[in-house]
C-alpha cells in the first residue's frame, strides 16, 4: 500500500527557511507527478508547486522565486525548499503524487507556521 510520509514542517520567523520532504513508501514504481499543496485556515487547498517527470516545475505565483521543488526519483521523494517565508505562507502543507496508472495519493499534512 502506497503512503506519502511528510516531514520538515515547524515554526519559523518571517524571512526564515524550511525544507519539507515527502517519501512515497510502499510504491513499486516511480510517481509521474509529485508536488505540494497547502491549505490555510478558512481557505481552500491550493497548489504550491508540482514537478512531473521530464518537465519543468510549476509554481503558484505567490511562491515563485522563493520556493524550489526537487525530486529524487530513485528514492521516490519530493522536496520543497521554502525561503523568505512570510506569515501568509502559514498553512498545512500536503504532499501529492500521481502514479503511472492514474491513482492519486495525499500525505497527512505538515504544519508550517511563520510568526515572530
Amino acid at each position: 500500500q502506497v503512503q506519502l510520509v511528510e516531514s520538515g514542517g515547524g515554526l519559523v520567523q518571517p524571512g526564515g527557511s524550511l525544507r519539507l520532504s515527502c517519501v512515497a513508501s510502499g510504491s513499486p514504481f516511480s510517481m509521474i507527478d509529485m508536488g505540494w499543496y497547502r491549505q490555510a485556515p478558512g481557505k481552500e487547498r491550493e497548489l504550491v508547486a508540482i514537478l512531473a517527470s521530464g518537465h519543468r516545475p510549476g509554481y503558484a505565483d505567490s511562491v515563485k522565486d522563493r520556493f524550489a521543488i526537487s525530486r529524487d526519483n530513485a528514492k521516490n521523494t519530493v522536496y520543497l525548499q521554502t525561503n523568505s517565508l512570510k506569515p501568509e505562507d502559514t498553512a498545512v502543507y500536503y504532499c501529492y503524487a500521481r502514479s503511472p496508472y492514474g491513482s492519486t495519493y495525499w500525505g497527512q499534512g505538515t504544519q508550517v507556521t511563520v510568526s515572530s
